[in-house]
């Protein structure tokens, strides 16, 4: 079951790189805002009909839940308008990993602290570890943008 949710996670995250690509070239043309509006009101139409037709049914409802853990749906704005912005001025490596980067440390921080109803889980140095070796890993990707596009400016200059 765990490399079953390894993959499925794994596939979640390409499908995330492939929406920020794609929602990219979409804010050229349409604006930012549209094209994360397209995104969430096209989530919510085909969650809506998953909902309708696959869910079953649960105990408790949305309305009876602590109102904070309904903040979550909140934090899904803000990813997709940073990634629309950041794809078109950064591409979408270096925009992925920045977000991976960031969702990396977060998580282990709530991990440690068990904040927000979930197990503690402590920093180890194999953890940190982890963390630094992604940070490195933006740097020279990031790194490698600069230097790729180095050329492509010149050539384009020459014409």
């Amino acid at each position: 079951m765990t490399i079953l949710m390894i993959t499925l996670a794994f596939i979640g995250g390409a499908v995330l790189s492939i929406q920020a690509a794609i929602n990219g070239q979409l804010a050229n043309k349409v604006g930012v805002f549209r094209s994360a509006f397209l995104t969430f009101a096209l989530g919510a139409l085909v969650t809506g009909l998953l909902i309708f037709f696959f869910a079953p049914k649960q105990a408790v409802t949305l309305v009876d839940v602590p109102k904070w853990q309904l903040l979550g749906a909140l934090c899904g704005v803000p990813y997709i308008v940073i990634m629309v912005l950041a794809v078109q001025r950064i591409g979408a490596a270096v925009a992925t990993v920045a977000v991976i980067f960031g969702q990396l440390a977060m998580s282990m921080i709530i991990d440690n602290f068990g904040w927000l109803g979930n197990e503690a889980i402590p920093f180890s140095p194999t953890r940190l570890g982890a963390v630094a070796c992604l940070g490195i890993a933006l740097y020279f990707i990031y790194s490698g943008n600069k230097t790729a596009a180095a050329p492509a400016k010149m050539a384009l200059k020459r014409r």
